[in-house]
């Protein structure tokens, strides 16, 4: 093989100048071979038994280290380490002491819930370096004192040269010295699915890992051809390892709602306590009030202050958002991500099998009587041809694509599939689609493709006795092999620069080209009569992965949604660009690679990466650095990924998805989302799901707080007025309990709101309870005060006993809930609509449980005797109602005026 120079002068590049024999190499692609066994003090036979047990104590096994663990314990305990969780804490003591246990029994088992699930998370998350060290090989092949050895991977040492088939994973980083149509996929490191071409040439310094040719990283796996390599750095000095010391280093943010609970659980603790702490100085000292009796008291307005029901709601909205991705195939690991994903302003997407379909497929076929474009979907045989063909050169070209061949394709269920190379498969696609008939033909002597000659020979036979060569491969290398090319009626002159031309032409749209061509044989073997300058061109044919059709319609749907696609890709820029233009992506002839984003400065590219949408050629390092500089104009950020090279970056964005198909196990454990079907149409059915979530969480947020603060509120005023209770702390917690769970229970399984994904996505630092929030809950709790108190002086103006009074309060408390519940079930709509009033199975099923619940309470003697209720007349009934009906006009009008002011001022955010 032929040894190129360098495009930059060769140096030997070690970790120290002192360095000792065998230490790793940096930079070892821009060594020639011999340079780099000269630095290492190798040779081709490999290393004597005792040189590499003297290198194995010097440098230590090829294992990647091991993370420090917490103790488990300690870890479990770390997760009730929150003031909302001290605050259920003091909820359940309360309970407790008023021997409500049913209260404390709920809330202690949201408590327990919560660690518990945190823990299982924490866990998960932690088994991402795991992953990482599974995928180095048990055990490799090397050459030791000139002899073939089977040894432990871990053995490996710098120096030893290993052996390399198909099959097999590169057990470190390898500088090769042998390649013979060598393959490897590196689509753990690079995200490029279709295997590289090793040789063993010297590089420049500045080209990027997925274009090191001479170079096979550990973990990657050898796909075609066999090769010899030799060890240039183990354990963490190797590619796999420094991701996994970024993996490390990288900072996992907390999910926006994780702060704002802590923020809203620490305001709503310190506004409860310092009431509490007010009335009870007051009853006591300027009421003259006995303390046990003031205490009590304040006790009860403690537990009507503290939503007890919101925790265990909250998690149950989390836990359907769950349910529901994962009938829309994702998969969620951390809870809290799911509201992370409703507020998403940018998706980093991968290009291979998320916005393509990971199958090659033949789009373009070039032959004397023209361009020819191929429809259809993946490695399925049939599909238009347009324009139709008026010649026999194209079924010709498809003959010697189906021959020239050694996949096959397979119908398994409704999905047709390639049985071997991929673009082999593709090429048999395209050659069913001419309906060439290649029956009779036989092969009897094939020349595989080797790197050297960069084309694949078959010799065939026709039905009628005659004999062929026909090959395929590299334009530029059959090209070459050609004098004439197919005409019309007879083969004329090659056209040289003609096809070159279009054959570049076809590549600029991010299509792999392979040109065809063949010519007479009269031998039943190749032999002597090796394929040589005879040849007659046949043809071109582009191939390239396709986009996902479902694909094109998701970031439609984003870019509705007012959220930004970016593709960050290992590919090649040509193919980038491409597909973002199939798909619609915005902006996308331009295009950074990842050299290109070195070389810019922080500020440089802090504008750039608004400006552009895809990214090629990336590294670990340039997909962290993007995803940084994303967060940093405070934008929510979501990265998707499959390789140990997107796991930084996914552990850094504030959602990572990762690749449930073909993904890397890395990747899933770092990610909090795994796609089930690696689909991009999935995210955005995510991201839907997601602002579902939150709304329901707003939602619940309305519903609770304005009860507990209505109750506390008729409470408090009735202690400073030295009036008697409307309600009895009793009574409170039956409220809470029948109505703050099941009725808030029922918002968590809202279903999505008409246009969710036509509003833009909510600022990062859009607190959790906003401005108009705030002002529905104040406008409630009002209501609710005034309502009581009103009902109070009906009572009296009836000469109603105290009892009665305080039954009344109690009933409408819960109509109020029921009308607010109806009502808040449309935040960005009206109520007053069909689907609103028929509401949701759960929300009947909650109110067949109330209602039932409720009458018992009131009329049922045992049930008076317990909770001091009397029963309710009919007319007492209906005015309970009749407020609740005004309630709700009030709230609903209220409403329209909000929406029709803020619909002039502009769009509605979340």
């Amino acid at each position: 093989m032929t040894k190129q120079t360098p495009a930059e002068p060769i140096r030997i590049a070690t970790n120290g100048a002192d360095a000792p024999a065998g230490s790793p190499l940096t930079e070892p692609f821009t060594l020639t071979v011999d340079d780099v066994l000269i630095s290492l003090g190798a040779s081709r036979t490999g290393l004597s038994e005792s040189e590499a047990i003297d290198r194995l104590q010097r440098h230590g096994p090829n294992r990647l280290p091991s993370s420090a663990r917490r103790n488990p314990f300690l870890r479990f305990l770390a997760h009730f380490n929150n003031v909302l969780i001290y605050v259920l804490l003091a909820a359940a003591i309360t309970t407790a002491s008023l021997q409500h246990y049913i209260d404390t029994s709920v809330i202690l088992a949201v408590v327990i819930a919560n660690a518990i699930i945190g823990y299982i998370q924490e866990d998960r998350a932690e088994k991402a370096m795991d992953a990482i060290r599974d995928m180095l090989a048990p055990q490799t092949t090397v050459l030791r004192d000139g002899e073939r050895r089977a040894i432990d991977t871990a053995d490996v040492v710098p120096g030893d040269l290993v052996l390399l088939e198909p099959g097999e994973r590169a057990p470190a980083d390898l500088r090769l010295i042998e390649a013979t149509g060598l393959f490897i996929d590196e689509a753990i490191l690079t995200g490029e699915s279709v295997p590289v071409e090793k040789s063993v040439d010297a590089l420049a310094r500045a080209t990027p890992i997925g274009d090191r040719t001479c170079m096979a990283y550990s973990g990657t796996l050898v796909t075609n051809g066999t090769g010899r390599g030799v060890v240039v750095a183990t354990a963490e000095n190797t590619e796999i390892g420094r991701i996994g010391g970024l993996i490390s280093r990288v900072q996992t943010l907390t999910t926006p709602l994780v702060a704002q609970m802590d923020v809203l659980a620490r305001w709503l603790t310190i506004l409860i306590l310092l009431i509490a702490s007010v009335l009870l100085a007051y009853g006591y000292f300027v009421g003259q009030l006995p303390f046990d009796e003031i205490f009590m008291n304040v006790v009860g307005l403690s537990v009507a202050a503290i939503p007890e029901g919101l925790p265990a709601v909250m998690t149950i909205a989390l836990s359907v958002g769950v349910r529901a991705m994962a009938r829309r195939n994702a998969i969620i690991r951390h809870l809290p991500a799911i509201e992370t994903l409703g507020s998403v302003s940018v998706i980093c997407t991968d290009k291979t099998g998320t916005l393509t379909r990971n199958e090659m497929m033949v789009v373009t076929a070039l032959t004397q009587a023209g361009l020819f474009a191929i429809e259809g979907h993946g490695y399925d045989p049939t599909g238009a041809i347009h324009p139709s063909p008026a010649s026999n050169t194209l079924a010709e070209l498809g003959r010697a694509a189906a021959l020239c061949n050694d996949a096959a394709l397979r119908l398994s269920g409704s999905t047709w599939q390639s049985i071997g190379d991929p673009m082999e498969g593709a090429l048999l696609a395209f050659s069913a689609k001419t309906e060439v008939d290649i029956s009779g033909w036989s092969r009897r002597d094939e020349i595989p493709f080797d790197a050297v000659h960069r084309y694949m020979a078959v010799l065939v036979e026709a039905p009628d006795g005659r004999h062929s060569i026909m090959v395929k491969g590299a334009p530029e290398r059959v090209l070459a092999m050609c004098k004439t090319q197919r005409g019309d009626g007879a083969d004329v002159p090659l056209d040289q620069d003609y096809w070159q031309g279009e054959a570049h032409l076809i590549a600029s749209k991010g299509q792999r080209v392979l040109a065809f061509a063949m010519r007479d044989a009269t031998v039943d073997g190749f032999g002597s009569d090796q394929p040589d300058g005879e040849f007659t061109l046949i043809g071109l044919v582009g191939m390239i992965d396709p986009p996902r059709p479902e694909a094109i319609g998701a970031i439609e749907e984003c870019h509705a949604a007012g959220i930004t696609v970016k593709m960050i890709t290992g590919d090649h820029a040509g193919t980038a660009s491409a597909i973002g233009q199939q798909i619609g992506l915005r902006n996308p002839t331009s295009v950074l690679t990842g050299a290109d984003l070195d070389a810019r400065s922080d500020a440089d590219l802090a504008q750039a990466v608004l400006d552009t949408n895809i990214f090629a050629r990336t590294s670990p390092e340039n997909k962290l650095r993007l995803v940084t500089v994303l967060q940093a104009h405070g934008l929510t950020v979501a990265m998707t990924g499959d390789g140990v090279n997107d796991a930084p970056a996914l552990k850094r964005a504030d959602v990572g998805i990762a690749m449930g198909v073909k993904g890397s196990d890395a990747a899933k454990e770092t990610a909090v989302l795994v796609l089930a079907d690696d689909n991009f149409a999935s995210i955005a059915a995510a991201v839907s799901e997601g602002r579902t979530v939150y709304d329901n969480l707003r939602k619940t947020i309305g519903f609770e707080l304005p009860t507990s603060f209505g109750e506390a509120g008729a409470i408090t005023i009735a202690l400073i007025l030295g009036l008697a209770l409307p309600v009895s702390p009793l009574q409170v917690l039956w409220i809470n309990l029948i109505t703050g769970i099941t009725l808030g229970l029922a918002l968590a399984f809202e279903p999505t709101e008409p246009g969710t994904m036509q509003r833009p996505p909510r600022a990062r630092e859009t607190p959790l309870l906003d401005a108009t929030l705030g002002w529905h809950i104040v406008l409630v709790s009002v209501l609710f005060v005034l309502a009581v108190f009103g009902i109070g002086a009906y009572a009296t103006a009836k000469g109603y006993p105290h009892a009665l009074s305080q039954t009344l309060a109690m009933n409408l408390l819960v109509v109020l809930e029921i009308f607010h519940l109806f009502f808040i079930r449309n935040i960005f709509g009206t109520s007053l609509t069909w689907a609103s009033a028929k509401g949701t199975r759960v929300i009947w099923t909650c109110l067949a449980l109330i209602v039932p619940a409720q009458f018992i309470v009131t009329y049922w003697s045992a049930a008076q005797q317990v909770f001091g209720t009397r029963a309710v007349s009919v007319v007492d009934g209906s005015v309970i109602i009749a407020i609740g009906v005004a309630f709700f006009a009030i709230l609903e009008a209220e409403k329209q005026i909000r929406l029709s002011l803020s619909s002039r001022a502009g769009p509605v955010h979340e």
